[in-house]
């Protein structure tokens, strides 16, 4: 399993903490209650993926719901335990079992300590040294599911049903929750990947007397970027890795731009390939090779391969001395230190008439290589060389 690079994980038994209504099984609304047979549905591929995160990883499975009312006349016991033991059963029947089972019983409006998103449930797993909190997952379709993950100090897996909450515009409810969460999906699939996969990213800081310079990297995000280099231009130029590669990135660069852009715009391509080599520090699975692509009249090729060896073939002509205020010669140096630094081979050619053009299909064409060389087949173990190293 690849590492999170930036981890403080602990030595103990890591756990993934289950919601069901929603997330095992459908959601039955308007009652939210399921309390007879015909409201029984599994969720799609609950038990297909299931299976393999119960066979192939070592994580300790806990099933929590709240459960409004169980007990009371709205809700009885007996239509609640015959389901919940054939769901109990049914995936047992598939390799999953689960070590504990926590079902609180009370209202929303009772507040109680015992109820998701509170921790009342789980206190036998808090400050417990047999237990990895801080790598382990809460599961579930609900905001209050993550909100848990926050009460326990760990990540949270997010199946999102609802069109109103997040997705690639975070709403405003759940901003505050966004660091919290690991994984927003609505397939089990994407589940399993990640579980198998983890996450590649990593934080890493560059400082010399010229630049100081703080990187956030993750591999596998979906395209949102911070950066700020003081040149404008520049931050365009990686804001359009960020999302044609479809990363995660933040580039934060303090350099001495009152001398001239050289440092700032080299430096950083220095710190960008530094961070990718940490992040892929596992390379089992990974594709490896990545080309691109056309933007308008300008014809931009990038082909890279991440082999451990570093190398540029530039082959691009700027007819202009400057881009906003970026130096047209600092892009060969940009890749160059980029390439050196990630102990990868970089072909960049590019035609075209317009300047600007030219230089951002380049940089697209950068970001769509990246995205075809990082990505990971979690089926595969294999690595992507002959030589048995990379």
């Amino acid at each position: 399993m690849s590492q999170i690079a930036d981890s403080t994980q602990g030595s103990g038994k890591r756990v993934l903490f289950i919601d069901r209504d929603g997330t095992l099984i459908k959601e039955a609304p308007p009652t939210y209650q399921i309390d007879s047979w015909d409201k029984l549905e599994f969720y799609p591929d609950a038990f297909k993926y299931m299976s393999r995160i119960a066979a192939e990883l070592e994580y300790e499975l806990v099933m929590v719901s709240n459960q409004d009312g169980l007990g009371t006349e709205s809700f009885p016991e007996n239509t609640f335990w015959p389901l919940q033991d054939f769901v109990q059963k049914t995936f047992e029947n598939e390799g999953v079992h689960f070590a504990a089972f926590f079902f609180d019983k009370t209202f929303a409006a009772e507040n109680a300590p015992t109820r998701k998103p509170n921790t009342g449930m789980l206190t036998a797993y808090i400050d417990n040294p047999a237990y990895d909190i801080a790598g382990s997952f809460v599961i579930g379709d609900r905001i209050t599911d993550v909100q848990l993950a926050k009460n326990l100090g760990c990540k949270a897996i997010w199946l999102n049903n609802d069109p109103h909450l997040g997705g690639a515009e975070i709403s405003d409810s759940v901003k505050s929750l966004a660091e919290v969460i690991a994984l927003e999906s609505i397939h089990w699939k994407d589940i399993y990947e990640f579980l198998k996969l983890g996450l590649r990213k990593v934080t890493h800081e560059r400082n010399t007397n010229e630049t100081k310079i703080h990187i956030e990297l993750n591999l596998d995000g979906s395209g949102k970027a911070t950066v700020d280099t003081g040149l404008g231009f520049f931050d365009h130029m990686l804001d359009q890795i960020a999302r044609h590669g479809k990363m995660d990135l933040t580039v934060i660069t303090k350099g001495d731009l009152h001398i001239d852009e050289h440092h700032t715009i080299e430096d950083t391509g220095i710190a960008l390939g530094e961070a990718f080599a940490k992040a892929l520090v596992d390379k089992k699975g990974m594709e490896r090779y990545g080309f691109a692509l056309p933007m308008d009249e300008a014809e931009a090729k990038v082909l890279i391969d991440f082999g451990g060896r570093n190398w540029i073939v530039w082959n691009a002509e700027f007819k202009r001395e400057k881009i906003g205020e970026m130096p047209t010669e600092m892009f060969f140096h940009f890749f160059k230190s980029f390439s050196d630094a990630a102990k990868c081979n970089l072909n960049i050619a590019c035609n075209g008439d317009n300047e600007h053009h030219k230089i951002e299909a380049i940089f697209k064409a950068f970001a769509k290589a990246i995205k075809m060389a990082v990505k990971r087949d979690p089926l595969s173990n294999y690595l992507p060389s002959t030589k048995g190293v990379l």
